[in-house]
């Protein structure tokens, strides 16, 4: 039924939901689909959303629409955060056929074989309740490879969606984990991300998250873990000392921190105050001193004032961060914080995160910096960008060279010469350098 049908997919939101399509995408390459790029068109296409902000779901409704603009005759399937919190809604988008919530994302090929040709929107597995867990990796899609290892979470920030589209925090068990990194390094991938909603959660009896980080650091093949980001209340002495004297978890760490004002994170009921952040962050920068450190932050969340933004800034200019990810608060139906006065106007937002982003973009300057005129080792990517070919060091600085099929997928000694204007620095094969 399906030997020579063409699938495509779009991925909308976070490394979760990249390493959950390209499980999908296996699924469907087993069962007889040929695997195609989006723009070139497809009998069917996979598209997994995000619902984070309001932005990813207007993205869910062009790609739609795209899609059908490329192959008008095509089946869609929409899956993904998105789909959870609102299958009515997505059923009634013009060219939609199947909307998959979280219980039924992983059950496409089955779903495929018993469709009814009613013509009719089917909607499948949004119930949140008893929800399943699927292990997932991504493959082949980049350089470095997606590992999930935990879904869902019991927190209860007062502006996310993400307990209501994924449900409660369920982990997978450590044999099945390090199985799938093993898999992955069968594949000569060099580099693993271990991604999840609440990574730092993972529980399996009376194992920690610091159990399953000690034993990925035992898999042959894999060069480089990287911890994705992780709550600053979970991150304990143990990880931080691990993470120090491995060779192969990288010092870099993304951290939330969301607001340096403890009155809008009490606000958003975030599980940790501007003391433990401050301290989380100097402990991990006094013990590992090349680490790389990101955080999020959202801006214009109810009730933040002109004097709240300001706490956060002063309180990021204190902290030894090498980067920022900016997000403008996002109203979101069904969460506390929609409810809460101190509306913050649109362009106020705006303004707020673009000063911000302004401010990122000092701290990695600043960062990198500091790394000028040395070596460090670097995997590259497998991708030539206009002649050029880009990496990261271990602490996360991107690079770049002169593009050298040879150096795809491996991992290099470079000399870091100086930043260009887009915040990449320009680099040289060490052994080169010696050469010359």
């Amino acid at each position: 039924m399906f030997k020579d049908k063409n699938v495509a997919f779009y991925t909308l939101g976070c490394k979760l939901n990249f390493s959950e399509t390209s499980t999908i995408s296996r699924q469907l390459t087993d069962i007889g689909f040929n695997k195609t790029k989006f723009n070139d068109g497809a009998d069917l296409f996979v598209i997994n959303t995000c619902s984070v902000t309001e932005n990813a779901n207007k993205e869910c409704k062009r790609i739609i629409k795209k899609a059908k603009s490329i192959s008008p005759s095509s089946y869609i399937v929409v899956t993904g955060c998105f789909a959870q919190l609102k299958p009515k809604s997505i059923s009634e988008i013009e060219g939609v056929d199947m909307v998959l919530g979280a219980n039924d994302k992983f059950n496409l090929p089955k779903l495929l074989k018993d469709i009814d040709n009613s013509n009719q929107v089917e909607i499948h597995g949004c119930s949140i309740d008893n929800l399943n867990y699927h292990s997932s990796f991504s493959l082949n899609d980049r350089t470095r490879s997606f590992l999930k290892i935990q879904d869902g979470c019991d927190y209860t920030c007062s502006y996310c969606t993400i307990p209501l589209a994924r449900g409660k925090s369920r982990c997978d068990t450590i044999e099945n984990i390090v199985s799938n990194a093993r898999k992955i390094a069968k594949n000569n991938i060099k580099e693993i991300v271990i991604t999840g909603v609440n990574i730092g959660d993972f529980k399996e009896g009376k194992l920690r998250f610091i159990d399953l980080i000690k034993k990925l650091d035992k898999v042959h093949g894999i060069e480089r873990f990287r911890i994705s980001s992780i709550e600053p209340n979970l991150i304990t002495d143990e990880i931080i000392d691990f993470v120090k004297l491995s060779k192969k978890f990288m010092p870099h760490f993304h951290i939330p921190l969301q607001s340096g004002s403890d009155k809008i994170l009490g606000k958003m009921k975030r599980r940790y105050n501007t003391n433990l952040y401050y301290n989380k962050i100097y402990k991990i920068k006094k013990e590992i001193p090349n680490v790389c450190i990101g955080a999020d932050v959202i801006v214009g969340f109810p009730g933040e004032t002109d004097l709240e933004f300001n706490s956060t800034m002063n309180f990021i200019k204190e902290l030894p961060l090498s980067y920022l990810h900016v997000f403008s608060y996002s109203e979101r139906e069904n969460t506390e914080a929609i409810l809460l006065n101190g509306y913050v106007e649109k362009h106020k937002r705006s303004e707020r995160s673009k000063a911000l982003r302004i401010m990122s973009s000092k701290l990695q300057r600043l960062f990198y910096q500091n790394y000028e005129k040395t070596y460090q080792n670097a995997l590259f990517e497998q991708e030539n960008k206009d002649g050029y070919l880009h990496g990261f060091t271990d602490n996360y600085i991107k690079i770049k060279v002169p593009y050298n099929q040879n150096l795809l997928k491996t991992t290099k000694e470079v000399f870091l010469s100086e930043i260009d204007n887009n915040l990449i620095m320009n680099a040289k094969i060490k052994e080169l350098c010696i050469q010359q």
